[in-house]
Parts: structure tokens; C-alpha cells; sequence
């Protein structure tokens, strides 16, 4: 029997065990023998800079871009690649990283990889990997995707199987339309009203009204609202909600700056919709804290870190009786199919960003009749074309 055949074998015998939050148990490699060499494998990552080139100008609250600066990141191991990205959009710089210090960030973690010899222990990786850098959590997804693909791709499973999930229980994806003149934006609307069946729209500029009015008279498709912290007076934000609400609205994403959190939790109590945290979440510390000022939250892989801390978001939030969402930046189709993994176990999914960019390098989870849709193949479910 090969040696990839004998550990997917192996694996499947382990079924009835698990980890933490479902996940099937994951058999070393380093348990089984060496490679063909006679030496056992380590890690190689590689990376490389792409900018993604974006469809439509992409417009909300407070910037305009017509691309995004990203990398791409490959990491080998006995014959197998795991493919990973990070996605930066400017804005997020601080938080996320640059182009420059994720590239630099990344040749640290090589180094890291290259010392280890059971990418399975993925606890332990990325945790050292967390620990290089306090920023730069674009980067530390980039490695976490590349990792969990590579991983996947060793047990010949898909991470949805891996955490019991099931992949007839993903939602309807949001398709973004940002904020344009009424043309524009009824152009738009056209386009994408009979593919999907529900829209998402950035507000918080003057001309939020007129922004649904305009789509409204193109359809009546459900609706989810991102105002992008665009609201600064409680009073006028819970106004808004309840207009939106007449208008065919299911949800509201940062409606106010995520430093105003006693506005924010009022906001919360008294909407007549859900309340998402976006801007005022991060990572698996922050969850705790944002119950009582919002109704669920938002989890980007970019944000997080990736796939490990991802679904410990998830877990924590259901735990605090919170809503869960995941969502993304403008992405290729391997940080999107990434996130889909876990979009079973969420209320509302923003996976999109692929079906913005004119340059994706895969394919991956694909939308049909505007339904998330996970395929059988292992890993994060990629393919390079």
C-alpha cells in the first residue's frame, strides 16, 4: 500500500475519535515512516506578491480602490502543496499588514516551517507562528490556509468533513454593491439580482436612502447593510434601522465606530434587526467582550489569523448564545474557499470577494443559484487553473 493511501486509511479507522469543537482525529505522518529519500520531509514555503484586480471600482463609507494588494504563499511537504494568501486591503494596514511586511514576515515563518517535520501538529505550528509578529495577521492567514490546505490534502478529506460539518447546511452568499451614482448602482443590481438571493450594501455616506430606493427599484431581493461605521449619532443609526427594516433589510454590520461602544450596545438593544460586529472584532479575545453590544459577529480569515482561530470564533460565539457570520476581503478563490469550510455552521455569509476580481489563480467553493457550494475535494477544496 503507498504511503499517502496507507495514512488516509489509517486516518479513516480513527473515526470515532475527535478533537475539540468535532474534528475528526488527525494521524502523524512521522508515525508511518519516512519519505521516499529515506529522510523524513519538512516544510518549504514559498510566496510572492499579487495585486488583485478588482471588476467595478469598489466603493464604501470612507475609500474607493480599484485593486488590492496581496500574496500568494505555496507550502510543500513530501510531494503535496497547500496553497494559502493574504489580502490587504489599505485601509486595514495596521491591522493586517502590508505587502512589504507580510513578504517580510513570511521569510521569518519559513524558517519556522522549515524546522518542522509533522505539519498535523497544527496547534503547536501556529502558535509559534502567531508569536513572530504581534501584527501582521494577513501574513499569519496566509501560513494558517496554506497549512490546514496542506493538512487536508495529507488525510484526503475536506476541512468541512474534518469538523463534522454538513455541506448541504451552507447559506445563500451576499453579492456586494458598493456605493456608485443611482445608475451605476441600478446596472449593478441587474446584473447580479437574478444570481443571487440576497444583496448586500455598503452605507454611511448622505445618500444611504437613495442608495436602497435605487435598488429597490430594480428589486426586492433581501438585503443586508454594511454601513462601515459610517453612523455617528445613536439616535440617527436606530432611525436608519428602523427604514431599512420597512424596506426589506435583514441585517445591519458596524453601524457605528467601534470605539462608541455604549452607543452601539443602545443600538443593538432597541434594533428591530441584527446588529453585526465587524471593525469591532478581530480575533477569539475580542468575542467575550462584544456580547451585550452586538447581536453576532463577523469572521474574517484576514482578521483572525485563519482557519484554526476561525472555528474556535465560531464554537466561542454559539457558546454565548451570539449569531455568527463569516465574511471576507476582496480575496482569490483560496482564502474564499478557506472561509467556506466552515460556513455550514454560520447565519450569514459575505463570500464574495472571488466573483469581485478579474485575476482569480483557482477554483474552488463555487455559488449556485446563489448557495455556497463545497466540493468533495480535500483540503480547503483548490484548484490552481
Amino acid at each position: 500500500m503507498k504511503r499517502r493511501q496507507f495514512i488516509k486509511t489509517a486516518a479513516a479507522a480513527m473515526v470515532g475519535s475527535t478533537l475539540p469543537g468535532g474534528a475528526l482525529a488527525v494521524v502523524s505522518p512521522h508515525l508511518f515512516g519516512v519519505n521516499r529519500l529515506g529522510a523524513k520531509p519538512r516544510m518549504k514555503l514559498t510566496f510572492f506578491p499579487y495585486e488583485l484586480q478588482l471588476r467595478h471600482v469598489f466603493t464604501v463609507a470612507t475609500y474607493s480602490r480599484s485593486t488590492t494588494p496581496d500574496v500568494q504563499v505555496e507550502l510543500e511537504f513530501d510531494g503535496l502543496v497547500g496553497y494559502g494568501e493574504a489580502s490587504m486591503p489599505p485601509y486595514l494596514a495596521a491591522e493586517l499588514g502590508t505587502k512589504d511586511s507580510v513578504c517580510e514576515f513570511l521569510g521569518r515563518a519559513a524558517k519556522v516551517l522549515e524546522e518542522c517535520d509533522d505539519p498535523t501538529q497544527l496547534e503547536d505550528i501556529l502558535e509559534r507562528i502567531d508569536a513572530l509578529d504581534e501584527g501582521n495577521a494577513a501574513g499569519k492567514a496566509a501560513v494558517d490556509i496554506a497549512l490546514h490546505d496542506l493538512v487536508g490534502k495529507m488525510l484526503g478529506s475536506p476541512w468541512y468533513k474534518i469538523w463534522g460539518l454538513n455541506p448541504a447546511k451552507t447559506p445563500d452568499t451576499t453579492f456586494t454593491i458598493g456605493i456608485d451614482t443611482p445608475d451605476v448602482v441600478r446596472q449593478k443590481t441587474r446584473e447580479c439580482a437574478d444570481q443571487f438571493n440576497i444583496l448586500k450594501v455598503k452605507l454611511g455616506r448622505e445618500n444611504d436612502k437613495e442608495m436602497i430606493e435605487t435598488i429597490r427599484s430594480v428589486t426586492n431581493l433581501p438585503i443586508a447593510i454594511d454601513a462601515n461605521q459610517g453612523w455617528t449619532d445613536r439616535q440617527y443609526a436606530l432611525d436608519m434601522i428602523h427604514w431599512l427594516h420597512e424596506h426589506g433589510i435583514v441585517m445591519i454590520e458596524q453601524p457605528m465606530p467601534k470605539e462608541q461602544i455604549d452607543d452601539l450596545a443602545w443600538v443593538t438593544e432597541h434594533s428591530p434587526l441584527p446588529v453585526f460586529a465587524d471593525e469591532s472584532i478581530q480575533r477569539l479575545k475580542d468575542v467575550q467582550r462584544m456580547k451585550g453590544v452586538f447581536s453576532g459577529i463577523n469572521i474574517k480569515l484576514m482578521k483572525c489569523t485563519g482557519m484554526r482561530e476561525a472555528w474556535k470564533m465560531v464554537n466561542t460565539a454559539r457558546a454565548l448564545d451570539m449569531k455568527v457570520m463569516v465574511g471576507c476581503m476582496t480575496e482569490t478563490s483560496c482564502a474564499c474557499s478557506a472561509a467556506a469550510q466552515f460556513s455550514p455552521a454560520v447565519d450569514f455569509a459575505d463570500l464574495d470577494g472571488n466573483l469581485l476580481i478579474a485575476n482569480d489563480r483557482f477554483t474552488g467553493m463555487t455559488v449556485e443559484k446563489g448557495k455556497i457550494t463545497l466540493h468533495d475535494r480535500p483540503g480547503i477544496g483548490v484548484i490552481r487553473v
